[in-house]
């Protein structure tokens, strides 16, 4: 008997039905994929970061044992000395009690709070504006919490701790409490400078910041990590491998603006008109896709502190979508840098006598960079003196600045020879590397302060003008338009101007007063907002804000 046939399909149409499945079971694959990667990757990505800073802290981990140690013992020698005096009452006791009830529980975040607050800065021996920044940070956090530890990562391999802190009491009067201070020298300082980078600059330093962040990391790592020099791609760096650390923000001025952007195609700026043609067009299309990169790492930042309405406008536009996206829960706040206004006060007189000390000297102080527009302020002058008025009679155009290389030297050469195309070479005067003590002389006798750059982001210089008392005339835009030379009480503290005919203008105007004294004492009274008392106390709000996340 034959046996029975099954019901089975032929081998032909058994391939097919498998090629079907396998088919279909790829096409799946495929289409899933994208979402895999989106998924997948930030996942193993963050998985990746995570290990490695749980690798750098155990690594780290011997060294923030030997500085604990090290602060112990500087704390016991310097109480010895001092007799178990740790510091004179120097009046910051109103500070700390502005801070109070600053935190989210509504009370004052712990005094005895004792973590390890990094300041990342790497060239914080520089003594300009940036670096009186992050010491009067510091002084305000020592204050605070005097338990904390405050270590800077910095690259000035050529001065130790003590030069450090000798120089920072001679440049900026802050006396820092010793033993809470370290600092932990980084070895690739050389991959965030611009010579590093002749070619894509921007994406250059930034991508070596992570370098340096990366190296700093290795150092030591942070229970709060701050930025106090503009390096955000290193607070991004930060929140890959150290989800849990809070991180902080300084901005003195944004990396990319919608500004730098826009003066591609107009007439402002540095970059001005260069948006023409091929490579004009190639080069917005580099800063645009920047541009998101920058967007991107801003969002992480825990906190963000910005010197002037001006950055924070810039700032917000740029971080605050993504940022909200985010859920971030600090905004983005304005915190004036700290200024000399307190030293200005008390060397340079402002009344009826000392007014019959100024002489029409129009002063111009700022670092003799292209930013800085000297050609715009010397071809105004020129003008000005051209008009033959009664104010133009004895007045005096007063250059001073400093001059860091051989590119500066230059611009000087070249200003000089302008002056003298111009017949005005009697009339100013070249004043190079200027101490502090000469330049309050040159402050006591001054009538005019000068400011030409264009979206000067703050302007510490025009503060110190009007501390000491000078008529500001600055350009119409950035931190001197918007938050410095400002009206007080209704009546004007200085003027603005945009070309060289306005500037004439407003010397003109500024040297022609009826009652030059009440504009001076105008000027100090706008300065009072930019005092190093006013930083500490925002400082410090801020400063809580960190705290109350590590803490909990």
């Amino acid at each position: 008997m034959a046996a029975p046939q099954s019901c089975s399909l032929p081998p032909e149409r058994q391939f097919g039905v498998g090629l079907y499945w396998a088919t279909l079971g790829v096409a799946m694959l495929l289409a899933l994929l994208p979402f895999t990667v989106m998924i997948g990757v930030p996942r193993l990505l963050g998985w990746v970061g995570r290990s490695v800073g749980f690798y750098l802290k155990r690594k780290t981990a011997g060294r923030r044992i030997q500085i604990l140690e090290r602060v112990e013992g500087e704390e016991k020698s310097l109480l010895e000395q001092e007799k178990g005096r740790r510091d004179s009452d120097d009046g910051w006791e109103n500070v700390e009690a502005y801070a109070a009830g600053t935190a989210q529980n509504g009370e004052r975040a712990d005094k005895e709070w004792e973590g390890i607050v990094g300041f990342f800065h790497p060239f914080c021996n520089a003594g300009g504006g940036g670096e009186r920044v992050l010491w009067a940070a510091i002084r305000a956090t020592q204050k605070r919490w005097p338990n904390a530890k405050c270590i800077v990562y910095t690259g000035d391999h050529d001065v130790d701790k003590r030069q450090i802190l000798t120089r920072v009491e001679n440049r900026f009067n802050i006396h820092l409490h010793p033993p809470t201070i370290t600092f932990l020298y980084l070895t690739s300082r050389h991959w965030v400078l611009a010579s590093t980078w002749p070619h894509f600059t921007l994406l250059g330093q930034s991508l070596g910041s992570l370098v340096l962040a990366y190296d700093a990391f290795s150092l030591l790592a942070p229970d709060i990590f701050i930025d106090t020099m503009g390096y955000a791609f290193a607070l991004g760096l930060s929140k890959v491998l150290f989800p849990d650390v809070p991180t902080g923000a300084y901005v003195h001025y944004p990396t990319i603006s919608t500004d730098m952007l826009e003066s591609l195609e107009g007439t402002q700026g540095v970059n001005a008109g260069r948006g023409a043609g091929l490579p004009g067009k190639a080069k917005k299309l580099y800063w645009e896709l920047f541009a998101k990169l920058y967007c991107h790492v801003g969002a992480t930042v825990d906190v963000v502190m910005t010197n002037s309405s001006w950055t924070q406008a810039h700032v917000k536009s740029l971080w605050g979508p993504l940022r909200d996206k985010a859920r971030k829960r600090s905004d983005i706040a304005v915190l004036y840098p700290p200024v000399a206004v307190e030293e200005l006060e008390q060397e340079v007189e402002v009344s009826d006598a000392s007014e019959k000390d100024r002489e029409k000297v129009l002063l111009y102080i700022a670092q003799f960079r292209p930013e800085k527009n000297h050609q715009l302020i010397i071809n105004a002058f020129a003008e000005f003196l051209a008009t033959r008025t009664p104010a133009t009679k004895g007045a005096k155009l007063v250059l001073i600045g400093s001059v860091r290389d051989d590119s500066d030297s230059k611009r000087v050469y070249e200003l000089r020879l302008l002056v003298n195309e111009l017949h005005i070479n009697e009339s100013v005067e070249f004043r190079l590397d200027v101490p502090w003590p000469k330049i309050l002389e040159w402050l006591r006798k001054a009538s005019v302060g000068v400011n030409g750059m264009w979206n000067e982001h703050f302007g510490i210089g025009v503060v110190e003008y009007q501390a000491a008392g000078l008529i500001s005339v600055v350009h119409n835009s950035g931190g001197p338009k918007v938050d410095i030379v400002t009206a007080i009480d209704g009546q004007p503290t200085g003027f603005h101007a945009t070309n060289s005919t306005e500037f004439a203008e407003g010397f003109e105007k500024a040297l022609s007063l009826d009652d030059p004294l009440a504009m001076r004492k105008r000027a100090r009274t706008s300065a009072k907002r930019f005092t190093e008392e006013q930083f500490a106390k925002g400082w410090l709000v801020q400063m809580e804000k960190l705290v109350d996340m590590q803490s909990s």
